[in-house]
């Protein structure tokens, strides 16, 4: 009717627009078959039919003669940032763009170009610094129509795929140095990165600078943009988790550095290394405690674990899973850490710290325990001498108590394996008075006679703390109350910690074990007045001193006394000229009455002598006269 009416070429072009517009078929058959149509017009009815996937429409104008890779303008609108722009494009990626599957099909069997460049993106990125910026559609990178498929993804990948298998050279063609891959993970479209991966697309392309030096890795990529999921799909079809940018950052790295904890963690599960250094020195860790996620480093690590990973570190000089978690408190994922990782349990870090020197420094007990008792080594020392003891050693006592009953427990639950000369028990325990836990450890075999780096044994220890009932149950597994020059006792005597109580119970325990031991005495005959001889003399448990084999020489004590006689002294004011001469005696009096005179090489030996024989006769609680002397 237009055309029998007369009407103008650009009435008949605009018909022929709002033809292929609307899907009116027949109409635009009639249009284009007319010589009113121009080419240009002709092409922009075939961009909007495959735009609105009018196949019978984009038909009809392919056989009148309308260039497939013909192109026209159009409008586009963009969300982000919001804009409208007109772009020239070609029928295919106008098909593309507006998701129509069976007009790409078909234009594709009609011979569309598949790499004419169009400017329908909405990315540019600096291929000297390889910033990205989203500037809109329109007014980004020149794309070809498989780029324009990535970044107008249809949610089937109908698209991508009809187009990677008509060009499935255009996977790996790079622009300004980045290749389809790239651009599936500039536009966070994991289904994208996906349908790429299993058509072949190479997950170590490596992205280059315009001045041909190497930059990083697709897997980069996603962690700097923060795509875990595109993270994971990345691993799983073969990326180096571990692979270093040209100024040796891992993806762990720049995930940290950009605050991704996401991508920070799916890492970590994935077995990243926490043991690289890159050129400036930084580890991942390092970065991490200085991101945005740097309070949650520890949940993180703890999740991984709980998920079945394992925390990797090819160097633990770098960085030690069990270092880490003993200095920062955290019990659960040390336990879970020591399933995999027990064999670095006594291995030094950096520092040259193992992990129980790091709890022991950092002042944390329940690590401390959780690590000794998992057989850490407490005298493994540093390059500094540094010992898990020495550091104990130097908290304050209630620290350092703390740190002690655990090394306790741990030994009398056998759990520390050897000899362990840092620390010993039954010295620890004789100075706080556990007399439960003295017993069992004895039991156990420990010396109750061992001297610890200041000589002193566990008698000592009590004593000088005054624990009377830990100083008994040492004495009675054979503690000896001497040691050298040192004594319980002389200890117990200067130390502030002790008491009456311990002091004389160990004099008496002394006094006796020195006579029942005996010792080289003069004895004075005929109560004074004969030569004196030198005797040996010694207490029997049955009350009898004796110094010789005879009778006379075997007598049950009554009482002993320090000092001569009355007569003594009257018979011999010639011998004891001084009060310290006086000293030196003792006078033993037997159960008939006869008074035995001694002399002892010092005041002390005189002290104990008397002390010791009274002790024995109360002991024995002799009641009838000595049956020799009767004789």
């Amino acid at each position: 009717m237009l055309l029998q009416a007369g009407v103008t070429r650009e009435a008949c072009e605009d018909s022929l627009s709002e033809a292929a517009l609307f899907a009116e078929a027949e109409a635009v058959r009639l249009l284009v078959c007319s010589e009113m149509i121009q080419p240009e017009a002709a092409a922009h009815a075939l961009v909007t039919a495959s735009s609105r996937g009018f196949d019978d429409v984009v038909v009809i104008l392919l056989q009148n003669g309308v260039d497939v890779n013909s192109m026209a303008r159009v409008l586009l609108r963009s969300v982000k940032p919001a804009l409208h722009a007109n772009v020239n494009c070609t029928p295919l990626v106008a098909a593309v763009m507006s998701r129509q599957i069976s007009t790409v099909k078909l234009l594709i069997e009609e011979g569309s170009y598949l790499d004419c460049l169009v400017q329908v993106g909405s990315w540019c990125w600096d291929s000297a610094t390889g910033e990205e910026l989203r500037v809109g559609a329109c007014l980004g990178e020149k794309y070809n129509a498989i780029w324009c498929a990535v970044e107008y993804y249809e949610c089937s990948g109908e698209i991508l795929k009809l187009l990677l298998d008509k060009a499935p050279w255009l996977l790996e063609t790079p622009r300004k140095g980045r290749n389809l891959l790239c651009h599936a993970i500039l536009c966070q479209n994991p289904n994208a990165v996906s349908v790429l991966l299993n058509a072949g697309a190479n997950p170590r392309f490596p992205i280059m600078m315009t001045n041909g030096t190497h930059v990083s890795y697709p897997i980069h990529f996603a962690a700097r943009l923060g795509h875990a999921p595109v993270l994971k799909q990345l691993m799983l079809d073969g990326a180096n988790i571990n692979a270093q940018t040209s100024t040796g950052d891992t993806p762990l790295m720049v995930s940290a550095r950009c605050g991704h904890s996401d991508c920070f963690l799916e890492l970590i599960k994935s077995g990243a290394d926490l043991g690289i250094v890159n050129n400036a020195g930084d580890t991942a860790i390092m970065l991490a405690k200085k991101s945005s996620f740097s309070s949650t480093i520890i949940d993180i690590l703890s999740r991984a674990l709980s998920c079945g990973g394992c925390i990797t570190s090819s160097d633990i000089t770098v960085f030690s899973p069990l270092h880490f978690f003993a200095a920062s408190d955290s019990a659960e994922a040390l336990l879970m850490t020591l399933h995999y990782s027990a064999a670095d349990l006594n291995r030094p870090d950096g520092s040259g710290l193992t992990p129980v020197m790091v709890a022991a420094e950092s002042g944390h007990a329940d690590i401390f325990r959780l690590l000794v008792m998992a057989g850490a080594d407490i005298a493994a020392t540093s390059a500094e001498g540094k010992s898990a003891m020495s550091i104990i050693r130097s908290r304050a006592p209630e620290t350092r108590d703390r740190f002690e009953q655990i090394l306790l427990q741990a030994s009398l639950a056998d759990a520390i394996a050897g000899q362990q000369p840092s620390f010993r028990p039954l010295h620890y325990a004789a100075r706080i008075g556990d007399t439960s836990s003295l017993t069992q450890l004895l039991k156990m075999g420990h010396d109750p006679n061992a001297m610890d780096e200041d000589g002193y044994t566990p008698l000592m220890h009590a004593a000088a703390a005054g624990k009377l009932e830990a100083c008994r149950a040492l004495v009675s597994r054979g503690g000896a109350a001497d040691a050298g020059s040192e004594t319980a006792l002389s200890v117990a005597r200067r130390s502030g910690r002790s008491n009456k109580a311990t002091e004389e119970w160990l004099l008496d325990h002394v006094a006796r074990a020195h006579v029942l031991a005996g010792e080289e005495l003069t004895k004075h005959t005929r109560g004074g007045r004969g030569p004196p001889h030198r005797k040996a003399v010694r207490m029997m448990r049955s009350g009898v001193l004796t110094w010789g084999a005879t009778r006379r020489r075997n007598v049950a004590c009554r009482e002993a006394r320090a000092g001569p006689s009355a007569a003594f002294r009257r018979r011999n004011r010639r011998i004891i000229r001084t009060g310290s001469e006086e000293q030196l005696i003792l006078m033993v009096e037997t159960v008939t009455g006869r008074e035995i005179h001694f002399e002892a090489t010092s005041a002390s030996s005189v002290e104990l002598w008397v002390r010791g024989i009274n002790l024995i006769v109360q002991d024995c609680a002799w009641s009838r006269p000595d049956e020799a002397e009767q004789a």
